[in-house]
């Protein structure tokens, strides 16, 4: 894993939005903008959201929907949404069951080194995994980003964005619930992706909060992070 230079944030440690039930994707999105402009001005310190989302499948900067094998009537018809975004990376799919974390961070405090933020990002996802139970590792190739379990199967994900170093967008970890959904496309843009969950590879119902916890505290450690109450 690539070095960072030493963490430059103001004290205090970060914030955390932790957002119950099945969010839509576009109030997300509408909050992450908002604590963006925010954190570029230095109103607010880093922040972590992390929530699960209503069935959608997003199509991020690289994705193609004819390539990616992506019907929107037929996804319409099953009760999943298509959203373009500009995430990096192709197509996914996020539903309950799915904890999805989004690290809005100043990387000039992180040495403006896009490659190490991923590289921390999925090592926390390997530790977060490991503390569920489950043996995961990370594979060489920029279209193999993400984390997979030594059987070859994906069970997450990562597409990042940055703008004037300040990041959106971020992880996205398959704990339970339907696995169905990513066979109605080409997710990743690899068709036929075998996609795992936690839920799958251990046998046994992980509750949210234990998953939360364990995402949660693997992120604070690989960012340097400590959590704080987000003001009322």
């Amino acid at each position: 894993m690539t070095a960072l230079v030493p963490l430059r944030r103001q004290p205090g440690g970060a914030y955390l939005y932790d957002l119950p039930g099945a969010t839509p994707y576009a109030g997300v999105v509408a909050l992450m903008a908002e604590l963006a402009a925010a954190r570029s001005q230095g109103a607010v310190p880093d922040t972590v959201v992390i929530c699960e989302h209503e069935p959608v499948v997003t199509v991020g900067a690289s994705g193609d929907e004819a390539a990616d094998g992506i019907s929107r009537a037929a996804l319409a018809e099953a009760g999943i949404d298509v959203v373009a975004t500009d995430r990096g990376g192709r197509a996914t799919y996020h539903g309950p069951g799915q904890l999805v974390c989004y690290p809005i961070l100043d990387l000039t405090d992180y040495g403006r080194d896009l490659r190490a933020y991923v590289e921390r990002l999925e090592s926390a996802l390997v530790d977060a995994l490991a503390a569920l139970g489950v043996t995961a590792e990370v594979r060489e190739g920029r279209e193999l980003i993400g984390v997979w379990t030594a059987g070859g199967a994906k069970i997450a994900s990562i597409g990042v964005h940055v703008s004037r170093w300040i990041t959106t967008h971020g992880v996205a970890l398959n704990v339970s619930g339907d696995l169905a959904p990513f066979g109605r496309f080409s997710p990743c843009g690899m068709p036929g992706l075998e996609v795992t969950s936690v839920e799958r590879e251990t046998g046994r119902v992980v509750p949210r909060d234990e998953a939360r916890d364990a995402l949660v505290g693997a992120l604070g450690e690989a960012l340097g992070l400590s959590f704080e109450p987000v003001p009322a």
